[in-house]
Parts: C-alpha cells; structure tokens; sequence
C-alpha cells in the first residue's frame, strides 16, 4: 500500500505562550506581542517585582544592579529578537547592534517552583533544570513566530486522506511527535515513502 506523509506548514498555529506555561514571559515592545505581560519601563518594574522602593533612578547602570538582583532572586533569563525581515527571539544577545536587542525576561518565582514540584529548596541542580525548561519555552515561542510549525496528513493510494494532526513543532519531524502520533503499522507502510512540506493551502 503506497501511503504518503505530507509536512505542511501551518499557518496559523496557536501560540504555546497560550498554553499551561511553567515562566513567564514580560517584554517591552511596541510593534509585536512577545509574551503575557507588558513592560512599560524596565527599571520601574524590576523595582516592583523585587518589592523595592523606586530611586527614580533611571541609568544603565541602575538597570544592571537590578537586573543583578533579579536573576539572584527568581529563575529567570533574557530575552533578545533579532528584527529583519522577520523576527526571532533567543535567551542570548544575536551580536547585531542594529538589529537587535534585550526585549525582556522569561522568569519563574522560586514560590511557585517550590509549589509546582514540592520542593523545599532550590538546589543549583534544580535550578539549572528549571533554567533548561524556561529555555525550551524560549525555544518552542521562537519556532511559533518564525512559523517553524506544522501539521501532517497520510494520504492511501487513491489520495484519501488516513490520518492527520497538527501542532508540531521544529523540522525533525521523526522526533517532534509526528512519528510517535501515527499509528506504528501505518508508519511502518510509509518506510521509503517521499516526505512532501508544503505550504498550508496547498493540498
């Protein structure tokens, strides 16, 4: 039986800043939506995160002593895009002073660490693991706004379509669900199989 796999980019995939996010992600933007919350000024709201009385200090100087702060007393990272034709974020700097720039922080209390995972303290282990989740949320955003997203479909010998699913995320789709999705016999069918992406519309 001559099945075929089409990866075909999604259009509009939903964002996974929508979905039951362990961060939280804060940015200062005023052409895109990079995360749930909004940062008006930097200093100002690091000074309220850390329940500190505002010097109405407003240097470079005063935003690294406060940033110094917060990254001791959350599990936090930052965030940069890279802006040119077309946008994508990291947790570090792209090396474009043009382009580029620190738009905000993906950041996790150590309350709600403690909460979520029953824990007393917050080893430097646990913490570099929750650092490692906060990064692959970083990650799973960037691949949502470059549109590194997609969804499959198994069509017979006679073009009808077996099986679909969408919401995948990065091109190595034998490892980013697709392949645990598919029923393991229709799988074995497609061995040898050409693997067609194509845009969403096409087919």
């Amino acid at each position: 039986m001559a099945n075929k796999l089409f990866i075909i980019r999604q259009a509009y995939p939903t964002s996974p800043r929508e979905w039951d996010n362990l961060g939280t992600m804060a940015y200062k933007h005023r052409n895109y939506s990079l995360g749930e919350e909004e940062i008006d000024d930097p200093i100002e709201w690091l000074e309220e995160k850390l329940n500190l009385t505002p010097k109405g200090e407003y240097t470079n100087d005063r935003l690294a002593e406060l940033e110094e702060i917060f990254f001791s007393e959350f599990i936090a990272l930052p965030l940069y895009i890279y802006d040119h034709s077309g946008v994508t974020m990291a947790t570090t700097p792209f090396g474009c002073r043009w382009d580029s720039s620190k738009v905000g922080y993906i950041y996790l209390s150590k309350e709600k660490a403690r909460e979520e995972y029953g824990w007393k303290k917050i080893t430097k282990a646990r913490r570099e693991k929750l650092l490692s989740y906060l990064e692959a949320e970083v990650k799973e955003f960037d691949q949502y706004i470059t549109g590194d997203v997609y969804r499959f479909k198994v069509e017979d010998e006679d073009g009808e379509e077996v099986d679909s699913c969408g919401g995948f995320y990065g091109t190595d789709w034998e490892n980013n669900g697709i392949k645990d999705h598919i029923d393991e016999e229709l799988w074995e069918q497609l061995e040898g199989i050409e693997v067609a992406y194509e845009e969403e519309g096409c087919c």
